[in-house]
């Protein structure tokens, strides 16, 4: 058996039904692997945010998760518009989600930031009118 599980899941955008099944289905793929429940929640929730964001702001995306015996790597991948200012988008509270999804209750500008907040390492990379790509990563102790 190879060292490495690999889960690719494809994000629809502006669709908040189905918006966090990817998630969903990483944490039961998670649990029935033996994972500790810790490890699984940081996991769910970084990447819950980075669908969301995908399906506010970039009209989906793709989503791998990378399980490995030491820590679990999440890589989202999108051609949506871009994000100008990382320093600026990572500040609690910032937001560039129209009205029409805060209305939703999503677009509160906490997205990035607890997606670092739950992992070990966050990389952000980014070309504005091109796409973003955020790998993460959670140990597991």
């Amino acid at each position: 058996m190879s060292d490495e599980l690999k889960f690719h899941f494809d994000v629809h955008g502006d669709n908040f039904t189905s918006a966090g099944e990817a998630s969903v289905e990483v944490k039961k793929k998670l649990r029935q692997l033996g994972f500790p429940p810790d490890v699984i929640r940081r996991v769910s929730i970084a990447m819950y945010e980075g669908e969301i964001n995908m399906v506010i702001h970039a009209r989906g995306g793709e989503a791998d998760v990378l399980v490995y015996p030491d820590r679990i790597v999440i890589v989202l991948e999108d051609h949506g518009p871009g994000i100008a200012n990382i320093d600026l988008a990572m500040q609690e509270g910032y937001s560039t989600a129209p009205d029409s999804v805060r209305s939703l209750g999503f677009g509160a500008g906490m997205g990035l930031p607890n997606m670092k907040r739950y992992t070990e390492e966050m990389n952000i990379e980014s070309t504005v009118g091109v796409g973003t790509k955020i790998t993460m990563v959670v140990k597991v102790q």
